[in-house]
C-alpha cells in the first residue's frame, strides 16, 4: 500500500488513490524501503587494492626464543618493549636481533611467541594444556630459569629446562632432568599444584617456583622479602601483564633453596 495509519480502533490505508479501511485486526504497520540503484559510475570503478600483507614486529633472544610486540624503542644499554599495556626493558646482551617479518609466517605460526625450537614449543603447549595452564606463562617461566637450554645448571643444583630441585624432580616423577619432557612435564605439573594451593595468585605462584612454597607461607602467604624473588615475580608478572602492586626490591634477603 501507499500509505496507512490508525485512527481509534481502526486501521486505514490508501493504494492507487483509493482509501479503506480494514476490519480485520491488524499486528503491526511497517514501512518498506526500496534499495536504492547503485550509482552506475561508481558501481564501474575497480575494486580498491588490497593493503599489504601486515608485518610483526619480533624480537629475537639469544639462544633462539623470540616473542611478538606492539613496538620498540632502543637504547644504548637495550630496548623498552610495549606488549599490550606492559612495558619492558631488555638488556641489550640478552637481544640477538629485532625484526618485523610477515604476519603467520615462521615457526611461531598461530602464536606470538617460540623458544626456537618447535618440539620445546610444542612439549609447552600440550603440558600447559593438560594442567590447564597458560602456555605463555609457562614459555615465561623457561625462559627466565634456564633460557631454553636443556642442560642448564644452577649453582644452587637446579637443574634442566625449567630448573627443577633434585627433590622436587623426585617427587614429580622426573627421573631424567635433562630430559625435556620430563622436566616440562613436572614443572607444569608444579606449576599447577601451585595455582590451585594459592587460589590462582601468579605471583604467589611465582614467588612460591623461586624460593618454595614454605617461604610464601611463612610470611603469611605474600611474597618474600628476598631480593632475587622480588626481581623474579617483578620480571616476569610485569611480562605476563599481571595488574596491582608489584612487590619492591629494597630487602636483601638471600633467598633460600627451593
Amino acid at each position: 500500500m501507499d500509505d496507512a495509519w490508525k485512527q481509534g480502533m481502526v486501521v486505514w490505508y490508501s493504494r492507487g488513490g483509493v482509501t479503506q479501511s480494514i476490519e480485520r485486526d491488524v499486528v503491526k504497520i511497517e514501512p518498506v524501503y526500496a534499495a536504492k540503484k547503485a550509482d552506475e559510475s561508481v558501481a564501474q570503478q575497480p575494486p580498491p587494492p588490497k593493503p599489504a600483507p601486515e608485518k610483526s614486529l619480533w624480537i629475537y633472544l639469544v639462544g633462539g626464543a623470540r616473542f611478538k610486540v606492539d613496538d620498540v624503542n632502543e637504547t644504548a644499554d637495550g630496548a623498552w618493549y610495549h606488549r599490550g599495556s606492559v612495558s619492558v626493558f631488555v638488556d641489550r646482551e640478552r637481544i640477538a636481533r629485532i625484526e618485523r617479518e610477515e604476519a603467520g609466517s615462521g615457526s611461531a605460526r598461530g602464536r606470538d611467541w617460540t623458544s626456537g625450537s618447535e618440539h620445546i614449543d610444542q612439549l609447552i603447549k600440550t603440558n600447559a594444556e593438560r594442567v590447564r595452564l597458560d602456555p605463555y606463562l609457562v614459555f615465561l617461566v623457561i625462559e627466565q630459569e634456564s633460557h631454553f637450554r636443556v642442560r642448564a645448571r644452577s649453582p644452587k643444583g637446579a637443574q634442566g629446562l625449567m630448573q627443577l630441585m633434585p627433590g622436587t624432580a623426585r617427587r614429580l616423577g622426573v627421573r631424567r632432568p635433562f630430559d625435556a619432557a620430563e622436566n616440562i612435564r613436572g614443572g607444569t605439573q608444579y606449576l599447577r599444584e601451585l595455582m590451585d594451593l594459592f587460589d590462582g595468585q601468579v605471583n604467589l605462584v611465582l614467588a612460591s617456583y623461586n624460593a618454595g612454597e614454605g617461604a610464601v607461607m611463612k610470611y603469611g602467604r605474600n611474597v618474600p622479602p628476598y631480593r632475587e624473588t622480588r626481581e623474579y615475580v617483578k620480571k616476569i608478572g610485569k611480562r605476563y601483564g599481571l595488574n596491582g602492586r608489584q612487590p619492591q626490591d629494597d630487602d636483601n634477603v638471600p633467598t633460600p633453596r627451593r
